[in-house]
């Protein structure tokens, strides 16, 4: 998912519209049967053992469909159907009113994922195209921008972030929740050690994103956060705060 097409107009009169991609994008999430399934899981196979190797293939898309965007939904449909279940699982261990589980499981997909994932781009689609866009070095050269349409749907570091996120702070540490809510020196350094893993990997993918699109400059400023997690680690640990507590206070205050 990471990179972005830009409208072009090409010597046949050809004309790429943005606004066209997101209807399509919507229609296919509800034909299973156009989605590539067995190329989704080896995408999340090579996204947690060598992303480089997807960011390729994102430039192959490129070359071969003119566009840097995925125009098939299959990720982000697994990965929400990943986050539902992971999160029915947390509320299978620490909720016991089926009607706040429900709440939780909607809240999780709605805001996290959705309301969050629209935030970000936004952001990062203001960011990337007033600071770090390189200008075109002439008049005769077609000038790209990172498009909000397709930033949001299907650039690669929101996929891998996604992912990621299910694996780490979802699956591993569910596993490790009984330890990590606990009170007690140790849980409070092992639960900020596996947020600050988190948060640290999520930004490396995210410069690496988008360090493909070649009209970007400066790039590395995306890294510049892990600096920041990494000083602030240290502190929360010896200020006592336990990350796992706090999130897990969000949605099972009442049930902890």
């Amino acid at each position: 998912m990471l990179p972005t097409s830009s409208s072009t107009k090409g010597r046949s009169g050809s004309h790429t519209r943005p606004n066209s991609f997101l209807p399509q994008y919507l229609r296919r999430i509800i034909k299973w049967q156009q989605m590539d399934i067995e190329y989704t899981f080896w995408q999340m196979l090579h996204l947690c053992t060598s992303p480089k190797v997807v960011y390729q293939h994102t430039k192959y898309h490129k070359q071969t469909k003119n566009q840097w965007a995925r125009d098939d939904p299959a990720f982000v449909v697994i990965c929400s159907l990943l986050l539902a279940v992971s999160t029915i699982a947390y509320c299978a261990a620490y909720d016991h009113s089926a009607g706040h589980a429900v709440f939780v499981v909607l809240s999780v997909l709605l805001f996290h994922f959705l309301i969050t994932g629209t935030v970000l781009a936004t952001f990062c689609w203001f960011f990337t195209n007033n600071y770090l866009r390189e200008e075109a070095p002439n008049s005769h050269v077609v000038e790209q921008r990172v498009e909000w349409q397709v930033l949001l749907f299907s650039l690669p570091f929101f996929d891998i972030s996604i992912l990621f996120d299910n694996i780490l702070i979802y699956v591993v540490h569910y596993f490790l929740s009984p330890l990590l809510v606990a009170h007690g020196f140790v849980p409070e350094l092992l639960s900020n050690l596996l947020f600050m893993v988190a948060l640290s990997y999520y930004h490396y993918i995210n410069f690496l994103g988008y360090d493909v699109l070649p009209f970007l400059e400066r790039t590395t400023l995306f890294l510049y956060p892990i600096g920041i997690v990494i000083v602030l680690s240290p502190i929360l640990i010896l200020s006592g705060f336990n990350p796992s507590r706090y999130f897990m206070d969000v949605f099972f205050s009442r049930f902890l």
